[in-house]
């Protein structure tokens, strides 16, 4: 298969299911950053975490192709990606590794600066694409009942993703930086 089909030359896209958008469309900047996020968390991938952070970020991503998928699919494409949709027990695995994490970090009692290590660093810059990423679902996606648990998934992973960048500052030997209001 080629990389390049010349169909995306006039301004448009394919979706799964056989429809075309411009490129402009709402869908495209919802599953278009929902892909930088899973960018995001490869570049991750590859510092200084742990293994198990790494299994765990890689069936994120899997979950994130996933969820570009489904944000991909026009009508007659959901029929073909329905099995892909995001179930409470994905979202309860992220619950599971957040209270899992924050039981060996210190409690927070201020805002914390993003920084530390290169590696916590990048947890933050994957936690405010994922932010942009919910907003960009709700967007399109509003309440729409196909995606109620991809919103959710979002939310909870920024929030992993917080917990993660000082699980990994710790086990690197960085301090949190506390934010100082001047």
């Amino acid at each position: 298969m080629k990389i390049y089909t010349k169909t995306g030359d006039d301004g448009t896209t394919g979706l799964v299911g056989g429809s075309r958008v411009k490129k402009f469309d709402i869908r495209l900047e919802a599953y278009g950053t929902v892909d930088e996020l899973n960018a995001t968390l490869g570049v991750l991938r590859s510092m200084s975490i742990s293994e198990s952070d790494k299994l765990l970020i890689i069936e994120i991503q899997n979950k994130l192709f996933n969820i570009g998928s489904r944000l991909a699919s026009d009508e007659k494409g959901e029929t073909y990606t329905a099995n892909l949709a995001i179930t409470d027990g994905n979202i309860e695995l992220l619950e599971k590794a957040i209270d899992e994490y924050e039981r060996d970090l210190p409690e927070l009692t201020h805002f914390i600066l993003p920084g530390g290590d290169p590696a916590s660093a990048q947890c933050h810059v994957a936690r405010t694409v994922c932010r942009r990423a919910e907003r960009r679902v709700l967007e399109f996606a509003g309440e729409m009942p196909t995606h109620v648990n991809t919103v959710k998934y979002l939310n909870r992973l920024s929030d992993l993703l917080f917990v993660l960048s000082r699980k990994t500052a710790k086990e690197n030997g960085v301090a949190d930086t506390a934010w100082k209001k001047d």
